[in-house]
C-alpha cells in the first residue's frame, strides 16, 4: 500500500481493548462504520464488516490456518492481507493498513477527498 496518503483514524486504546473472541476476530468502530479486525499470529488486519458475496458478518466466521478470514454464510475465503478472493469466486474484500502506536491502534484510510472513505 505504498505511495497512498492515508488518514489514520484511532480505533482503540490499545490491542487489549480489542474483543477478540476465539475466531481471532474483533468488530471496531471506524468513523462511524463497523469494521472488523482479525488477528493472526503476530498481525492485526482490518477489514470490512460484512462478506461482499452475500453480507455474512465476519465476526461470526473464522481466520482458517492461512490466514484467510472465512465468511460464515458460503465458506468464501478472503486473503485478510491484501483483500484478494482465495477460493476463486472472483470477489474483493475492503481492507486498511493497522498500526499499533503507543497511544492506541489505527486504520489508515485511504485520503482520497471527499468520496474516498468507503
Amino acid at each position: 500500500m505504498s505511495g497512498k496518503t492515508y488518514k489514520w483514524v484511532k480505533v482503540a486504546e490499545s490491542e487489549a481493548e480489542l474483543d477478540f473472541g476465539a475466531n481471532a476476530i474483533a468488530v471496531a468502530d471506524m468513523d462511524g462504520k463497523s469494521i472488523c479486525i482479525g488477528r493472526y499470529k503476530e498481525g492485526l488486519f482490518a477489514f470490512a464488516h460484512k462478506c461482499p458475496h452475500a453480507g455474512g458478518f465476519f465476526a461470526e466466521g473464522f481466520i482458517d490456518a492461512l490466514g484467510n478470514v472465512v465468511c460464515p454464510v458460503h465458506r468464501y475465503k478472503f486473503n485478510m492481507q491484501n483483500g484478494r478472493n482465495v477460493t476463486g469466486e472472483g470477489y474483493y474484500l475492503k481492507h486498511w493498513p493497522v498500526e499499533v502506536r503507543a497511544d492506541g491502534v489505527y486504520i489508515g484510510v485511504e485520503d482520497r477527498g471527499l468520496f474516498g472513505f468507503f
